[in-house]
């Protein structure tokens, strides 16, 4: 505790409010040691950082939107996924978006977080027809397959 001598609280004669400690902060802090590693760590690649701006960016021409075909590339695996974006969830760097395809007839999903290291490179395949979506939230595509096979341009009953 400090050497300052306690004042009592103004509204009650048993209550003592004590001044406040001063701690000096630890010399890592004070020399900025700790942080820029941490930075590094959690904000995006510089490539990552120009796809969050033009695929995600609002006022970006070449957005994404819900009812876009688009194909993201994963890094672990030879694996390129393909399907209709249903919703994207616009938060900086905790940027995300629900894919959905219909694989050996059985509905699909994956919800892909653009700054995570798995994803390599996402690209657009095809655009909806001109107006685009009406809705923000592509969930109801979940139970109209036909209306799914519609938005991909393909047979009925076929996508992607």
């Amino acid at each position: 505790m400090a050497t300052a001598a306690a004042k009592p609280y103004p509204f009650s004669k048993t209550a003592i409010i004590y001044p406040e400690s001063r701690a000096a902060p630890p010399t890592p802090v004070v020399q900025g040691k700790g942080l820029m590693p941490y930075l590094q760590k959690t904000l995006p690649k510089p490539e990552k950082q120009t796809m969050l701006r033009q695929l995600f960016g609002k006022q970006s021409p070449e957005r994404i939107n819900p009812g876009f075909i688009v194909a993201v590339t994963l890094e672990h695996a030879p694996f390129q996924f393909t399907g209709v974006v249903l919703a994207i969830r616009r938060r900086g760097v905790d940027t995300s978006m629900v894919l959905r395809n219909i694989i050996q007839r059985t509905g699909v999903e994956m919800q892909l977080f653009v700054n995570s290291p798995h994803v390599k490179s996402i690209r657009v395949i095809q655009r909806p027809a001109k107006g685009g979506m009406k809705r923000a939230k592509l969930y109801y595509l979940r139970y109209a397959p036909e209306k799914m096979s519609e938005l991909a341009g393909t047979r009925k009953g076929a996508m992607i």
